[in-house]
């Protein structure tokens, strides 16, 4: 099973703390709606940091990120000796820009709310279900909706600082 011992795990892992993760998975689409919101079109162009993404971005992002993990905890559950495809962040992000943040955001509430009505069928056998990831190795069902957990809190703290 993975361990925290990759540095990026462990900054999400410590993210997360010993908070729930489906209570986590369930808080975040209301959180990004209200910062959308609070926002506005100005905020969307503004980054946390030089050189960082924008908020726009940020919100682009969390939908592919549902998106990818989505069918990435399917295919562990059902796929015996599942090989996750990691895919670039920055490759997908190059069109971020020129994408429409409200709609990134509606598309991440309806993939959560789908992704959580299956998340919650799932059995302490289909947590435990192993995948290999190329960059962290062998993680569980339950490992991937921690990390899903943590990189919402990560990137909700993002949006808090340039609100």
């Amino acid at each position: 099973m993975a361990t925290a011992t990759n540095p990026y795990t462990s900054r999400i892992l410590g993210l997360l703390g010993d908070k729930p993760f489906l209570g986590v998975l369930e808080s975040t689409p209301a959180k990004l709606q209200q910062h959308l919101e609070r926002l506005g079109p100005q905020g969307l162009k503004k980054g946390y940091a030089p050189g960082k993404w924008t908020a726009g971005q940020i919100f682009c992002h969390l939908a592919d990120a549902e998106l990818a993990i989505g069918f990435r905890s399917r295919q562990a559950v059902v796929e015996p000796n599942h090989r996750i495809q990691p895919f670039d962040q920055d490759l997908w992000a190059r069109n971020y820009a020129r994408q429409d943040a409200a709609a990134a955001v509606k598309a991440c509430i309806a993939l959560r709310a789908w992704n959580l009505s299956f998340w919650r069928t799932l059995s302490a056998e289909d947590l435990a279900r192993v995948a290999f990831h190329p960059e962290r190795g062998d993680e569980s069902v339950e490992r991937i909706l921690q990390m899903l957990a943590g990189h919402d809190l990560n990137h909700l703290a993002q949006l808090e600082r340039i609100r």
